[in-house]
């Protein structure tokens, strides 16, 4: 039975619709490990988890986690966290390094040029050990105190150097290396009417100097990419889109999914995410054919056909 259209609008007025009025988890940043272990992290609730595919459990793995977001296994298969500082107080603000076997933690970087980072993102690693990392504000800009938000390389000596900053770039997200390790990928998403949400690749020298910006994929108006990961034909899965637009900045003409990019920035098709907002993407299982994406509250998976590319099992 169809209602009457102004009894009913008595109970919900026309063009009300339903928001999400609390969040109990924010997931981002999954890396899978050869043996079936997928870490991710919890940014909401400080703490870095652990989805075990072969027992289909979730543990926790770290708590605090000093806000961590991206991570990533390096070319030995150590566990590197960017510490942000979203969602809370106890951000790190710093890059760290995790040996699985020992427990070891190592800080890499907590400054440049003795001033601290804002909230660092999101992180690429090359097979020599070179790391690159951005390091945007998104959450509270009052805290920030470097002037500029910037991509900067970690040497395998330690030193840190930037590397990209504005006009280049206005606000670095998601970053990724093709399989050949030549090409760098940088997300530009600036949540401001007007920013960027666009991706970016650079030539990528074997010292570590992007350059040859060229411009692979726009979002427009849309919640533009956030994380990403690149397959072994070096094609992009870029997680990016939201159905319910949090203001001004961003329409819901790009639904929220993994959208799938080549190199030369055509796109091949999007896997829908039944959920707002969709954050990051991995590649996993025996065969790194499963796809891993993490999304508000959930971690998905998929079977994908084509193989992705991580550093750790190349």
């Amino acid at each position: 039975m169809v209602p009457e259209s102004s009894r009913f609008q008595e109970i919900v007025a026309q063009g009300t619709s339903v928001r999400p009025a609390a969040i109990t988890s924010f997931l981002e940043g999954p890396a899978a490990l050869a043996d079936g272990r997928v870490f991710f992290t919890d940014i909401w609730n400080n703490r870095i988890n652990c989805f075990d595919a072969g027992t289909r459990q979730t543990t926790v793995y770290r708590e605090p986690s000093r806000r961590a977001n991206g991570l990533l296994f390096d070319a030995v298969g150590r566990l590197l966290a960017c510490e942000g500082a979203e969602f809370g107080p106890g951000g790190g603000r710093r890059i760290t390094r995790t040996d699985l076997t020992t427990g070891r933690l190592e800080v890499l970087t907590d400054r440049f040029e003795g001033i601290r980072y804002n909230s660092p993102n999101d992180i690429a690693a090359r097979k020599n050990g070179q790391l690159f990392f951005t390091d945007p504000c998104y959450w509270d800009r009052s805290q920030m105190e470097r002037p500029d938000e910037s991509v900067y390389r970690i040497d395998p000596d330690g030193r840190v150097t930037r590397v990209l900053s504005q006009p280049q770039i206005q606000r670095p997200n998601g970053i990724a290396l093709s399989p050949d390790e030549a090409t760098l990928y940088v997300i530009d998403s600036c949540s401001i009417v007007g920013g960027n949400r666009k991706v970016w690749a650079f030539d990528l020298s074997a010292d570590g100097l992007p350059t040859g910006q060229r411009l692979v994929y726009d979002f427009a108006t849309g919640r533009g990419g956030d994380g990403m990961a690149v397959d072994s034909r070096g094609d992009l899965y870029v997680c990016a889109g939201i159905a319910r637009p949090r203001g001004p900045h961003e329409s819901s003409l790009i639904p929220p999914a993994v959208y799938v990019l080549s190199p030369s920035g055509t796109l091949l098709g999007s896997i829908p995410i039944p959920e707002d907002v969709i954050t990051n993407v991995t590649f996993g299982g025996p065969d790194l054919k499963t796809l891993y994406v993490t999304a508000g509250r959930t971690l998905y998976e998929l079977p994908v056909g084509i193989p992705g590319w991580v550093v750790h099992r190349s």
